[in-house]
Parts: structure tokens; sequence; C-alpha cells
């Protein structure tokens, strides 16, 4: 249960309070806050709280939606990162996990060339700042408006464009990756570059009833979630295995059962 990091959007409708304070009954040793939970909020409070709670912040959700049809919402976007940045430092998170936008009607090769252009722009905050940014390849059915980064490979293509800084790496969702033929060796490629920052888990139910709020708790699905971590911790990583799941149903329940479930999930996935 070291390993155990669960994403504030997880348990929704808990407050940021009852996260840091439910999350460690569990076993949980990390969290990863989303931006909405800090609205409103003095951050250096909320670092003080989170290292109260004895949990380690493993990163902040979520930066990116670099691309749009002009400037002027291009460079919103930039200054909506950079703002992310100074939140991630202010509350000690040591990496932002991007999801990096599409545009319906703009073509995926424009898109990403947005996407590294708007990376680029942020480097430079990033790296004065000591917090990593982490490309997320999101599943094809998002293409059309939440990211033209689709798989693995698409990532270290950016990440190559880049110049490969030590501060932009992937993280890896076995959510959107689970179905590419290319994962295990591009998790390697990863591994070899340095750049596996982040691992998030749950799982695919079948059928999926709602393409962005239907994921499974692990093992309600078809991911063979076990080996892909399998393939993760053999390039060396080390970190937080994070659960990020996004559910109406599972929402809509108890929060605390489903804590509950969650850490018996990952416990007899990882027994």
């Amino acid at each position: 249960m070291s390993r155990l990091c669960v994403h504030t959007i997880t348990t929704k409708p808990l407050s940021l309070e009852q996260c840091l304070a439910e999350f460690p009954k569990r076993g949980v040793s990390g969290i990863t806050i989303w931006r909405q939970a800090l609205e409103g909020r003095d951050l250096n409070a909320v670092k003080r709280q989170t290292a109260d709670s004895g949990m380690e912040v493993i990163s902040l959700c979520r930066g990116g939606f670099f691309p749009a049809k002009s400037a002027v919402d291009r460079q919103k976007a930039i200054d909506d990162n950079l703002l992310a940045i100074e939140q991630a430092q202010a509350i000690g998170a040591p990496l932002i996990v991007l999801v990096c936008g599409a545009v319906p009607g703009q073509s995926l090769i424009e898109s990403r060339k947005q996407i590294t252009d708007g990376i680029a722009a942020c480097l430079p905050a990033a790296e004065a700042a000591g917090v990593k940014l982490a490309i997320e390849p999101l599943h094809p059915m998002y293409a059309d408006d939440r990211s033209a980064v689709n798989t693995m490979r698409q990532a270290h293509e950016i990440c190559d464009a880049l110049g490969s800084p030590a501060s932009v790496g992937i993280a890896v969702d076995v959510y959107h990756v689970w179905w590419d033929p290319e994962l295990k060796s591009q998790i390697d490629l990863a591994g070899q570059t340095g750049r596996l920052h982040a691992f998030h888990i749950c799982d695919w139910k079948t059928p999926t009833t709602d393409l962005l709020n239907d994921r499974g708790l692990m093992g309600e699905g078809c991911i063979n979630i076990r080996e892909i971590s399998d393939w993760v911790d053999a390039t060396g990583f080390t970190g937080h295995r994070e659960v990020e799941i996004f559910s109406n149903r599972w929402w809509s329940g108890d929060q605390h059962a489903f804590l509950d479930q969650i850490a018996a999930s990952y416990s007899n996935l990882y027994s």
C-alpha cells in the first residue's frame, strides 16, 4: 500500500479536507490534487494541511488544453498553465499532468504543433519552479476536443521536438493506452529516456456507457492492469500508482465505502 495514490477527482463529492482525512485511513500514502479543489483557497494552508495528513503530494491535475484557433486563445491557455505551475510550486506538487487539448475541425497535426509550442512557452517557468510536466496521451475517442496526443509514440515525438528536457515527460494512464500494440516498447523507451513521470490506474468497463464518466474500479473491466504495471516497474519506476476514476456511478454512492473498495482492489491487484 506504500505506493497507493488517489486523485481528489476520484472521490469528487468529498471536499479536500475530507480527502486529507479519509485517504490515510485506508493506507493511501499519496494524493494528486485537482485544481478545482484549490479554488478560493490559501495555497500555503493547503500545503500545510497536506503535510499534516502524512501524505505526499504526487502531482497537480491538470494543465494543458493548448490548441486554439486564435493566437489570443492560445496565449490564454499558456497563461493558465503558468498559473498552474505557480499553484504546483505553492502546494509542493513536483509534477503537473497535461491533458493537451484539441480543436474540432482543426487538423491533429496542427493541434500537436500548438501543443508543442505551448509546452515550450511554459518550460522556462516550470524549470525555474522545479516543477515537471507530464504529457498524458488520451484514448483516441478524445481526439476531437480533449487531446490530439493519443499514443505514447506521439508523446515521445513531442518530447523529442522539445529537445528532451528533463522537465518534460509522460504520464501513463492504463485507461487511455491499454489497447496500443506498441505499449510495452513505448513504456520501455520512456524508462530509457527518463520520461516516465507518472502512472495512473483504473479499468475499462464493457460495455462503457459514458465516454468520460464510466471508468471502472480496478478489476471491474478488461484491462490487464497488473501486466502493464509490471512493464512500468521493470523500467525502474518506483513512483506511486495513482487511482484516477471518473464515474457517475461511483460518485453517486457512499464515498467512504468507495475508498474501502479502492483499497481492497489495490491490495488484491498487488498482493
